[in-house]
C-alpha cells in the first residue's frame, strides 16, 4: 500500500474515533439528566455507528462515523418522591446510561485512536527515512 494512502486511511480512523469519543462524553455528561415532568423522557443513551466507504481519490476504503442511534432499552427507575419528574408512586425514570459501559467504550475508543496515531507516526518516520536515503 502506498504510504500516503496509509496516512489518509489512518486519519479517517482518527476522525471516526474522535466522533465516537464525543458521543460517549455526551452520554457520560447526561447520565443523570432526567425529565422535568413525569411525562417527559430522560436523556436517552446514544450509540455511535461506523460506515466504510470507498474513496476514489485514494483507491482505498476509509472509515467514517455513521448515524448516531438512540439506545431503545428501558429507562431504569429510582424512588425519589420529591423530584419534579416523579410519578404518582414517587418513581423517577432515569437515563439508560451505564457509566461503567461508557467508561469501557471510552477506553476502547482511546486505544483505537492511539493505534491509528501510531500508524501515522510510523508512516511519517518511514517517509522521513526514505527522504534521508534519497538525499544521501
Amino acid at each position: 500500500m502506498d504510504l500516503t494512502k496509509t496516512l489518509f486511511v489512518s486519519a479517517s480512523g482518527l476522525k471516526a474515533q474522535t466522533g465516537r469519543i464525543r458521543v460517549i462524553a455526551e452520554n457520560i455528561a447526561n447520565a443523570d439528566s432526567t425529565g422535568r415532568t413525569p411525562q417527559e423522557d430522560p436523556y436517552r443513551r446514544k450509540i455511535p455507528t461506523f460506515t466504510n466507504r470507498f474513496e476514489k481519490a485514494l483507491d482505498a476504503e476509509v472509515v467514517a462515523l455513521g448515524r448516531i442511534q438512540e439506545d431503545q432499552s428501558q429507562f431504569p427507575t429510582r424512588y425519589e418522591p420529591g423530584h419534579p419528574a416523579a410519578d404518582a408512586e414517587g418513581n423517577v425514570r432515569m437515563p439508560n446510561v451505564n457509566s461503567l459501559v461508557e467508561s469501557v467504550d471510552m477506553r476502547e475508543a482511546q486505544r483505537s485512536y492511539e493505534a491509528n496515531l501510531n500508524v501515522i507516526e510510523t508512516t511519517r518516520s518511514m517517509l522521513q527515512r526514505t527522504i534521508d536515503i534519497l538525499r544521501g
